[in-house]
């Protein structure tokens, strides 16, 4: 079962875009954590591991929108589990 730890949806310039994504690409190629924040809303991800990457373009017929989703899921560290 998933649990949603962070959303955010802004409208934003190509610039402020490509900003936020560089910020993230940053600190996924210097192994450093990722820090999201917003509002009341924080988390704290660890990247210094491999991931699983996926891309996904859609486009609703109806009014033409299209959409553009990247993903990166990090499966859990063997210390990070609870052993009981």
């Amino acid at each position: 079962m998933e649990k949603t730890l962070f959303e955010f949806e802004k409208r934003m310039s190509a610039d402020e875009i490509s900003g936020y994504l560089r910020n993230v690409a940053d600190k996924l190629e210097n192994g450093e954590n990722l820090e999201l924040e917003s509002g009341d809303q924080k988390v704290q991800l660890d990247t210094d591991r491999d991931a699983e990457f996926e891309v996904e373009v859609e486009r609703d017929e109806e009014d033409g929108e299209e959409s553009l989703e990247l993903e990166i899921e990090w499966k859990e560290k063997a210390s990070d589990l609870e052993m009981n």
